[in-house]
């Protein structure tokens, strides 16, 4: 059997601070960890496609990483 409790923040706020400096402390953690996981998943979801290839990807880095060294050689023979 499943119970709701609708509470507010200020209730919820209310009852944490009742708790042991230390569980406050765990619960902190426990809310960090769940709050950036979260965060990560919609982050690495809004940036997942079946539309790049890792072929495709590795010639990108490789065209960049080119025009990097062809821009550095330049420089350097402007000196």
């Amino acid at each position: 059997m499943e119970a709701t409790l609708n509470l507010s923040y200020n209730q919820i706020l209310s009852l944490v601070k009742q708790l042991p400096t230390r569980t406050q402390l765990r619960l902190g953690q426990t809310l960090t960890r769940e709050a950036t996981r979260t965060e990560l998943n919609h982050f690495l979801d809004s940036f997942r496609t079946d539309e790049l290839s890792e072929e495709d990807i590795l010639a990108e880095v490789k065209q960049v990483r080119k025009e990097l060294y062809e821009q550095r050689k330049e420089e350097e023979g402007n000196r």
